[in-house]
């Protein structure tokens, strides 16, 4: 099951799980593009069903569980890939813009968390994975007090998920990239003057030397989805070419 499944990191993720040959139920509030990531996992052999819907509320992650245990019979992995972020400094964002980017990204994590585990605790086995960022750890000074303080709570809910559930076999993990490719940054990537100088100013920062893309998270959740992450929970696994490391 995953969510924001019409995004930059929901469609890695659909490829990558479909390619490894999982059934798929895709979740995504923009109906025209879960049809095409749908369609072209299908095309890769997978099967799939899709689910226009938004996890804003109980009764909907609910549903969204029971749809795949109903597809298939089990619910083997959940990942959240949905979200959202609003930038503006803490006294030009209004708090209804606050709520609603830990609406977004903190109660609809928690909520489809819940959801999953439940059905995960019946089976005796299942992999949870959200969406954390090096945000969770780090600040950031141009507008990202909502942010930051979303992907830290994201990041206590997979620690505090990952003891509760432990003992009942289920692992509950995070993938924490730095900035990649994605509609929000696309920016970012571009040659314009003031492109080059965020672009370096950040990179100076990154071991790595370069900006992330969409198919370096393929790896993490691959390994956070598989029986190799077997022995792993509670953890915060950064995807931001060591950006966190210094």
């Amino acid at each position: 099951l995953i969510t924001g499944a019409s995004g930059a990191f929901g469609m890695v993720a659909a490829r990558v799980l479909a390619g490894a040959g999982c059934k798929l139920v895709l979740v995504a509030g923009n109906a025209e593009a879960l049809d095409e990531i749908s369609k072209e996992v299908r095309e890769m052999g997978a099967e799939v069903t899709a689910n226009n819907a938004r996890p804003t509320d109980e009764d909907t992650c609910a549903s969204l569980v029971t749809h795949a245990v109903e597809a298939y019979g089990a619910l083997e992995n959940l990942v959240v890939a949905s979200g959202m972020n609003k930038v503006a400094l803490i006294n030009d964002m209004a708090p209804e813009t606050f709520a609603a980017v830990m609406d977004a990204n903190v109660n609809q994590s928690w909520l489809l968390a819940r959801a999953a585990a439940a059905q995960m605790k019946q089976q005796g086995s299942g992999k949870i994975v959200l969406v954390s960022s090096a945000r969770g750890l780090l600040g950031h000074p141009a507008g990202y007090t909502a942010y930051c303080a979303s992907k830290a709570a994201v990041d206590g809910i997979t620690k505090a998920l990952g003891c509760e559930r432990g003992p009942t076999g289920i692992t509950v993990n995070a993938i924490a990239p730095t900035v990649f490719r994605s509609p929000l940054t696309a920016w970012m990537f571009e040659d314009s003057a003031e492109a080059t100088k965020v672009r370096t100013g950040f990179l100076a920062r990154v071991p790595k030397g370069r900006l992330g893309e969409p198919e370096d998270l393929a790896g993490p959740l691959l390994f956070l989805a598989s029986k190799a992450s077997d022995f792993y929970t509670g953890h915060i696994l950064y995807a931001d070419g060591g950006y966190t490391a210094g």
